[in-house]
């Protein structure tokens, strides 16, 4: 096995190649103090390899010589990638549902592709490289395993091996965030995300009354006033389960939506998405079809029926399963083709998509729909349902028209 350097400069340090059963493999060596609180005691060598390219290992040097200038202690053994981002995700302090998200990112989109990699020796032209591989095929579910991924899902696979490498920066394994190399890492940004996002299945005005009306009426359905609500309220499926029976202002014809599910631990219940509980106003017929919902409980039971009861719980009392309640829908959906075979399948969410998509067309202020949907901005709104802004501006075109010339 021969050694040759191909880098050396005074007082900067050096990078040399070396052969492995692999191929050509990079190092770089320079000298640090032993201690740069006491200079007196002279300075030792520090080298890493590995590097594929020699250009990979002048990144790592450089950054080294960063950490050197900026009189950081230079520790032993560097950890891999994969067990510190689990140790990262183990320490946070977040929505279950968000820890849940990070694992699965990590060990889908970060550790089988990095996890080996010592920190200090991964590079932004290896999360560069990393990124382009995802978008080519990084998919891991059932039936499109291999297919590309999507530009969403790279962009919070970025974010997250951002914060990570953040996090090394602090516990001094690294000196500064590779990720964040903007000239050399391109993650997919805002407008590559919408462009790749698919418009949400939901029905029109006519569909949706179709569906409500069949379910009441013929399918006698015993969870119309769940469908009702999430048609009418675009409230999202996590909050209607938590929904309690004080929540609901029969005088005022309002909701009060203060929490949400825990879809990690759906026995219990957590704030809601934003933080901040919200109060949304219902129509008559909505009111009326939980009205009825809540005779037929106190028929079972007074105690489902209780102020603090949940509105739509299971036979026990207990909140209903998220997934069960998706299941319950789709199976509804199927029964409803049947009878209409021209109709969409459309999943749970689409009636919370249907809601905001008919009161925008129906001229209502994106801020309303905003309040009403939960959203943190209405910036986020508008981002998702900007199929419906075409319809907006021809209805305010055709509005303005009108009134001036009625004038």
């Amino acid at each position: 096995m021969t050694t040759k350097t191909r880098t050396r400069r005074r007082g900067k340090g050096s990078i040399q190649d070396y052969a492995t059963k692999s191929g050509v493999r990079w190092r770089f060596q320079i000298r640090v103090p032993i201690d740069p609180e006491d200079p007196d005691l002279g300075d030792k060598k520090y080298s890493r390899g590995g590097f594929t390219t020699a250009a990979d290992a002048d990144d790592a040097m450089q950054e080294a010589l960063r950490k050197k200038k900026s009189q950081e202690r230079f520790s032993g053994k560097v950890p891999k990638l994969g067990p510190y981002a689990e140790n990262w995700v183990a320490g946070l302090d977040l929505a279950d549902s968000t820890v849940k998200g990070y694992r699965k990112l990590i060990s889908n989109h970060i550790t089988p592709y990095m996890g080996q990699i010592d920190l200090d020796k991964l590079t932004a032209t290896r999360i560069a490289r990393h990124y382009q591989e995802l978008k080519k095929s990084g998919r891991k579910d059932e039936g499109h395993k291999g297919e590309p991924l999507s530009p969403n899902t790279v962009h919070k696979t970025h974010v997250v091996l951002g914060a990570i490498l953040d996090a090394a920066i602090e516990d001094g394994h690294i000196s500064m965030n590779p990720a964040k190399k903007r000239n050399i890492v391109k993650a997919p940004r805002a407008k590559e995300i919408k462009a790749a996002r698919p418009e949400a299945a939901t029905w029109d005005a006519d569909e949706l009354r179709t569906a409500l009306t069949w379910l009441r009426d013929k399918r006698k359905d015993e969870h119309f006033a769940l469908w009702q609500v999430f048609a009418f309220t675009g409230m999202r499926r996590s909050e209607a389960l938590a929904l309690r029976w004080k929540d609901i202002n029969t005088k005022t014809q309002r909701i009060s939506i203060r929490r949400a599910v825990n879809t990690v631990d759906w026995s219990k219940t957590k704030t809601v998405k934003t933080g901040s509980p919200r109060v949304i106003d219902i129509d008559e017929e909505t009111l009326k079809a939980v009205s009825k919902y809540k005779i037929a409980r106190a028929e079972l039971s007074f105690s489902l029926v209780k102020p603090d009861a949940f509105v739509f719980a299971d036979e026990n009392g207990l909140i209903r399963s998220p997934d069960a309640v998706t299941s319950l829908w789709a199976r509804r959906v199927l029964w409803l083709i049947d009878a209409y075979p021209d109709m969409e399948r459309v999943n749970i969410k689409g009636l919370r998509h249907a809601h905001a998509t008919l009161l925008l067309e129906l001229g209502v202020h994106p801020k309303v729909v905003q309040e009403r949907l939960g959203h943190s901005t209405i910036t986020t709104t508008m981002n998702i349902y900007s199929h419906v802004t075409p319809t907006m501006q021809r209805s305010a075109v055709e509005g303005f028209a009108n009134h001036v010339s009625s004038g």
